[in-house]
């Protein structure tokens, strides 16, 4: 769901169709009664009414077409099998989808990442925000992957790593993103690890508390 509507109601992405109707009555018996009152708070409390009719007319839409296509379904048992390691089962549910919009491609990437297909995985973020940009979650997620890959291409540029692999055009090619070469056994890796454990934390815990909704 779009990420400005929910903070314009005070909801978290978990939200439920009944959350919002009661949030967006509350706001506006609120901003009903303050919209008389002189100077800046009254001339405040009539933008405030706008932006929560139109955050409450968006947001209903967007949730009655996903409850009609099912896509909200759908994405709980992508997001189940991702939390449960059945990342097979994952992409084939993926595959299966008709319409891809930000939430499909947010899923993808994350999809890709523990495939350990971090360019993909990238790419599949930079959809996500495209297509849905008002969303700090897709934001941060990017930030923390590109942390990730900022810190290999330049821990050591153009040079062969202990697990074979090699910077490339500023990208590292080889070790996957959940590490496994002898630095890493050696503990001299231990802000790549850092960031790895942020990013995929990150991830896991937006599934957890299913703001992928």
């Amino acid at each position: 769901m779009n990420a400005k509507n929910l903070e314009i109601l005070g909801l978290s992405e978990s939200a439920t169709l009944d959350d919002v109707k009661s949030a967006y009555e509350t706001l506006r018996a609120k901003y009903l009664e303050e919209r008389f009152m002189d100077g800046e708070t009254g001339n405040n409390a009539a933008k405030m009414l706008t932006k929560i009719e139109t955050a409450y007319s968006e947001l209903t839409r967007e949730m009655s077409e996903s409850a009609a296509t099912g896509d909200g379904d759908a994405f709980s048992r992508v997001e189940e099998l991702i939390k449960a390691g059945n990342i097979q089962d994952a992409q084939r549910e993926l595959d299966s989808f008709n319409e891809r919009g930000a939430q499909w491609h947010y899923l993808q990437s994350i999809v890709y990442y523990r495939k350990n297909w971090i360019n993909e995985s990238k790419k599949q973020l930079e959809i996500a925000i495209q297509l849905d940009g008002g969303n700090e979650k897709y934001k941060e997620a990017y930030r923390k992957l590109n942390d990730r890959i900022n810190y290999n291409a330049n821990a050591a540029p153009n040079q062969g790593q202990p697990d074979g692999g090699a910077y490339q055009n500023g990208t590292y090619q080889g070790q996957t993103m959940n590490g496994g070469g002898q630095s890493d056994q050696m503990g001299g890796n231990a802000c790549a690890q850092c960031l790895d454990c942020c990013y995929t934390y990150m991830c896991i815990s937006c599934l957890c508390d299913g703001c992928c909704r």
